[in-house]
């Protein structure tokens, strides 16, 4: 990116009140923003400054703050650099507004983090379930979700003792200790 071309983003990003803007490098720029500010943010970037691509929105589980963080990552071609704009949200209720009408693809990434984040998205075309379509369980990506006890209360423990697996045993190789007795559980801490 050229430096008229830094210098001419670094004004239009002026504009907006109540942001922070830090450069990772010469192609790569973060800038944190309050939730309510944020579609103002992509609706700058996509119209004045060329950031025609959303290349992904995640989603990072802040429990200790009791906060989701949204990242939105934009990409333009024109000035080839990328900017990711950070917003964070409470836990409780988790629920955004979406992007769909800036950027059509955020229907996708919104689909995926409320299936995995358990986060409405107000306004996405469908929330409906696509890759978990079986699960019955509550968000899987949320920290505080425990897969170990999840799949102790929902799956019985079967010895599986295939006659090629008793041989390399027998050998003395193999996984003789079942995993609920090898695994350091996160149970047996939060119970001491």
């Amino acid at each position: 990116m050229t430096k008229d071309l830094s210098t001419w983003l670094d004004t239009l990003l002026d504009e907006l009140q109540g942001i922070e803007v830090r450069r990772k490098s010469s192609r790569r720029i973060r800038v944190d923003v309050q939730p309510d500010a944020l579609p103002a943010l992509l609706e700058l970037l996509r119209g004045r400054a060329s950031y025609v691509h959303l290349s992904a929105i995640s989603c990072v589980d802040w429990i200790e703050e009791n906060e989701f963080e949204l990242v939105y990552h934009v990409w333009s071609y024109e000035i080839g650099s990328l900017v990711s704009a950070h917003t964070r949200i409470a836990r409780d209720p988790g629920v955004y507004i979406s992007v769909y009408d800036i950027y059509t693809p955020a229907a996708f990434f919104e689909r995926d983090i409320h299936e995995m984040f358990g986060v409405f998205f107000e306004g996405s075309p469908d929330m409906s379930k696509f890759i978990l379509t079986e699960w019955d369980g509550p968000p899987p990506m949320r920290k505080d979700f425990d897969s170990e006890a999840w799949v102790n209360a929902h799956f019985d423990f079967q010895d599986y003792q295939p006659d090629w697996l008793k041989e390399i045993e027998a050998k003395g190789g193999g996984v003789a200790v079942r995993p609920d007795e090898q695994r350091f559980s996160r149970r047996d801490v939060d119970a001491s």
